[in-house]
């Protein structure tokens, strides 16, 4: 079993920032951590620095019984000692390159027909037979990601970091590539550390999740926790998603699945989705109603009683529960006084199929 990473240090900029880390990794059973966040947060700082690529000011990184990092002790253990494979951003691939020698750059030090083989396995293992000889500006966007998944993971790194790996890509091709990166990393069994800012790939991807805001890491945990239960505004903020439910597919038809969440049947529209899956529902996009029967012909109609009443700006926060789900929708401040509605009434929340967003979970 691989051992867990302690990661607790500070990165100072001359005249700007400074980037706090305070994080354990588990390395057992090759879980991926994504690291969530706006732009400018110090995501890539704290991703570099555990590669060995930036030097904190102060602080430690140890990784079972050995220690990257510690300050106090004057230790620093450079990058190419650590075993750790990188994906960066822009995937900083060689051009003058064909894909092959690419994957086999980081296999440099073994005999030449091992590297050659263990560079031919891991673009197999990624989907590119035929594409060995091809230089850079001869592949797609997704081949040129696989290729630079490939270099990072053929030295059979103890960890591997990646830095927005899907962000360069289209819209298509990132909907394609997500769930083949999810299934290769629970294959791998190595830990991973995935930054994003993209709420559906941090759903998609990870296992753990740690939120960074304005420099500090402000909540870390399970991701369906950081995500259904912000540890704060910011957070919440951060996330943008106000429902998060742990569900699973139970029916398909007519171009819609029926999907069971926390004792709640939703209808969603059919993305070729089964299995456990994440129900995604913005608060913007539940109506609430008052009455025995809905009058609207959406497909889910979710009886519930108001826990709570915010009002946000020109918009009030209704929070609702229906059993053991936990809701909100956005009301505007007419509408709460046209429905009445106070903590402790009973209301229907109506939504729409198209508005209940699947991906998938682990």
């Amino acid at each position: 079993m691989a051992a867990d990473l302690e990661a607790r240090f500070v990165r100072r900029f001359r005249g700007g920032p400074a980037i706090h880390a305070d994080l354990v990794l588990p390395g057992g059973d090759g879980p991926v951590t994504v690291l969530f966040g706006p732009s400018g947060s110090g995501k890539t700082t704290v991703l570099r620095s555990l590669a060995g690529l930036d030097r904190p000011d102060d602080g430690t990184i140890v990784r079972g019984d050995e220690t990257w990092l510690d300050t106090a002790r004057g230790v620093f253990v450079p990058a190419r000692r650590r075993r750790i494979g990188f994906l960066f951003q822009d995937y900083a691939l060689f051009p003058h390159l064909s894909a092959h020698e690419n994957v086999a750059f980081g296999l440099r030090g073994i005999p030449a027909a091992e590297r050659d083989g263990r560079a031919a396995g891991t673009i197999a293992l990624l989907k590119l037979e035929g594409l060995g000889t091809r230089r850079p500006a001869e592949l797609s966007g997704g081949q040129k990601q696989r290729v630079a998944l490939a270099r990072a993971i053929a030295p059979s790194p103890r960890l591997l970091l990646l830095d927005e790996p899907l962000s360069a890509l289209d819209g298509p091709t990132r909907e394609e590539l997500r769930g083949e990166l999810r299934a290769l990393l629970l294959r791998l069994g190595v830990p991973a550390v995935v930054v994003t800012h993209d709420r559906i790939e941090a759903l998609a991807l990870g296992d753990r999740m740690a939120v960074m805001v304005d420099g500090r890491i402000r909540q870390h945990g399970r991701v369906a926790d950081v995500f259904e239960r912000p540890a704060d505004r910011e957070v919440a903020r951060c996330v943008g998603v106000d429902t998060v439910l742990a569900g699973r597919v139970v029916g398909t038809g007519d171009g819609l699945v029926t999907v069971e969440a926390h004792g709640l049947r939703l209808a969603a529209v059919d993305r070729g989705l089964g299995g456990d899956v994440w129900a995604l529902l913005r608060a913007e996009d539940v109506v609430l109603e008052r009455g025995g029967d809905a009058r609207s012909s959406a497909r889910n109609h979710l009886s519930g009683r108001v826990t709570a009443v915010t009002p946000e700006g020109p918009l009030v926060r209704v929070a609702f529960a229906c059993g053991s789900a936990r809701l909100s929708a956005l009301v505007t401040r007419a509408s709460r006084t046209d429905l009445a509605l106070e903590e402790g009434v009973e209301v229907v929340a109506v939504v729409k199929a198209p508005s209940v967003h699947l991906v998938p979970r682990a």
